[in-house]
């Protein structure tokens, strides 16, 4: 089997992604995706009309972030018409999924230069949903939700803490850890090599810095913030009542009384605007255009996991990939 190397990569700073308040929140979706599409190509002086594809990821694939944002992202930023692209959806997981694809076509043999990415612009997607119907992972279809009732995220979230015996001081104390350690790898440069500067079409600039890490929180503030998502479970979404609380325990109803609210606005993922890319090529590919690889594709993987908790899958698939390349925990460097 052929190689897949990563030759670059690069992103923009996330925003933090609420309209009126981000610095990228008034842009396009498609720019975004168009700075970092034409970093890597002055960044690699790369002939865009040798690119094979361009694999792009998103989650929201709807008006100004629809219509195959990858495409119309690369002929944005100018690059050649015989870049082809694609956009997929894979939920959260959509940006690591184009890596995956873009390496199984160069590792296949079958393409040598291959741009794996996303954007995301959750300022946008907030901003144009519809706030009287509650979003439903099932877009409607009553038989799925009767098989795999999916709730809301944070309510899933709630509800594998309570499975797992994971108290709110345990999650808050992982948020603290990771806005010091954010902090600290901004204040050493790690991510400068990576972070492009984003432009506003009159070329004054939107940013070039993280807005979105807060270095100064602290178990103290944490522990003064009301959770969030005991409120969402009680949120109704048909007409008989039926609630996202209710959708949990239909197939855990051992949490029917009993689920334990952890998560709110302080220790929760960060709602964020932002995209990055991948330049992928195969041995070739480096030889010709006397590129220096940062990585190596070792082995690629995907699993599903409970459709009711939905946030589980990545430890299955961390173990699977690990498998795959004939790896153990003991192999990964701390």
């Amino acid at each position: 089997m052929a190689e897949a190397y990563i030759i670059d990569a690069c992103r923009t700073p996330r925003g933090i992604g609420k309209q009126g308040k981000g610095a990228l929140a008034h842009l396009h979706p498609q720019h975004l995706a168009s700075t970092v599409l034409g970093a890597i190509r002055d960044r690699n002086e790369l002939n865009t009309a040798e690119v094979d594809d361009i694999i792009w990821g998103t989650s929201s694939q709807r008006g100004a972030q629809g219509a195959d944002l990858g495409r119309m992202a690369a002929l944005d930023a100018g690059y050649d018409v015989k870049a082809s692209g694609v956009t997929l959806d894979r939920f959260c997981g959509s940006g690591i999924t184009t890596v995956n694809l873009a390496a199984s076509q160069v590792m296949s043999g079958m393409e040598d230069i291959v741009i794996a990415g996303g954007t995301e612009m959750m300022s946008y997607t907030a901003a144009t949903a519809d706030p009287k119907t509650p979003p439903m992972m099932d877009s409607g279809n009553l038989h799925l939700r009767e098989l795999h009732p999916q709730s809301q995220q944070g309510v899933c979230a709630d509800a594998i803490a309570t499975l797992e015996g994971i108290d709110r001081e345990a999650v808050d104390q992982l948020a603290v850890t990771s806005h010091r350690n954010a902090a600290r790898a901004i204040e050493e440069g790690r991510f400068d090599k990576s972070l492009v500067a984003v432009y506003n079409r009159d070329g004054s600039l939107a940013l070039d810095k993280e807005e979105f890490p807060r270095p100064q929180t602290t178990m103290e503030s944490l522990s003064g913030l009301k959770t969030v998502f005991d409120m969402w479970a009680g949120i109704p979404v048909d007409e008989a009542g039926t609630t996202y609380g209710d959708m949990v325990t239909t197939k855990y109803p051992q949490l029917k009384g009993n689920m334990t609210h952890v998560h709110h606005a302080g220790n929760s993922s960060g709602v964020v605007d932002g995209a990055a890319a991948l330049l992928l090529a195969s041995q070739q590919a480096v030889e010709k255009n006397g590129w220096t690889p940062r990585a190596r594709i070792v082995a690629t993987a995907n699993m599903g996991d409970c459709p009711p908790l939905m946030l589980n899958a990545p430890v299955p698939a961390a173990k699977k990939v690990l498998e795959n390349a004939g790896l153990t925990t003991d192999d990964i460097a701390v």
